[in-house]
């Protein structure tokens, strides 16, 4: 079974369709039959299971090839909400009650059914919602600030041992580690797990939680310098006497400002 779910892949495994939840009903009660029943020959269970994991192994292959037998063995959506209104004729088709789909919309934090501008029933049984435009979270994107690209975080430190290959990917070594533990007192041996961020800083979880880690401050140390080379640049445009420089200065000092503004909201976080 464990051979047969890993060809399947990870669909089998999550939310499953129609066609897969049959699927693995079938193979899990084969495999018991298999393990239980002595009077039969082990032989019939298992060419039974070899062909309920050949039929839907052919199936998804044809699957991803035709949108038609897609529809067929997997099914389509179903539009629940529009508008802000309920689609009651939907609802009778899926067999869904108001208290399910507001118990739902409840599990994706939105408790008015105004407020969403479609919710979608999918095959896998899972409830998709959008909410209207004006009840959206506000994003970076909407104020017009730009964020650096956020990488995942490498888990340097694991009970205690340090990861040499994790420590690479994020492109430090282990004297560099040595250095950042010894700035906030702790030693390898007491971190649970130590990870680094996006911007090279190492963040510890300590087996003992009474001790208190100091906060990294390497990013508003970063802030601090850039803010002091824009007082810099404004001072040098104010002091020199050359036109061409003066111009110079106060470009820079304008870019240096609007790297700053960028910036401001990630180094402070």
């Amino acid at each position: 079974m464990f051979v047969f779910t890993r060809i399947l892949g990870k669909k089998q495994i999550s939310q499953l369709t129609f066609f897969e939840y049959v699927t693995g009903i079938a193979i899990g009660d084969l495999a018991g039959v298999v393990s239980t029943d002595l009077d039969s020959h082990y032989s019939y269970g298992l060419i039974a299971m070899f062909i309920w994991f050949i039929v839907p192994l052919v199936l998804e292959m044809l699957t991803l090839k035709s949108k038609t037998l897609r529809h067929w063995f997997e099914g389509t959506g179903t539009m629940l909400v529009k508008d802000g209104k309920i689609l009651e004729d939907n609802l009778k088709k899926e067999r869904y009650t108001a208290d399910e789909l507001l118990e739902q919309l409840r599990t994706k934090s939105v408790f008015k059914v105004a407020d969403v501008e479609f919710a979608m029933l999918e095959t896998s049984g899972e409830l998709s919602v959008l909410l209207k435009s004006e009840h959206q979270p506000l994003t970076p994107k909407h104020i017009g600030l730009k964020l650096v690209t956020e990488k995942p975080a490498q888990a340097v430190i694991m009970d205690g041992v340090i990861q040499d290959e994790p420590l690479a990917t994020a492109g430090k070594s282990r004297g560099w580690l040595h250095s950042e533990l010894d700035k906030i007192g702790v030693t390898k041996e007491n971190v649970f797990l130590g990870q680094v961020d996006t911007y090279g800083v190492l963040m510890v979880d300590l087996y003992d939680d009474k001790l208190k880690v100091p906060k990294p401050s390497q990013k508003l140390i970063l802030l601090a310098t850039l803010k002091k080379c824009e007082a810099d640049l404004d001072l040098f445009s104010l002091t020199t006497r050359h036109p061409e420089a003066q111009q110079m200065y106060t470009t820079c000092s304008e870019q240096m400002r609007q790297v700053i503004k960028e910036l401001e909201t990630t180094l402070r976080s």
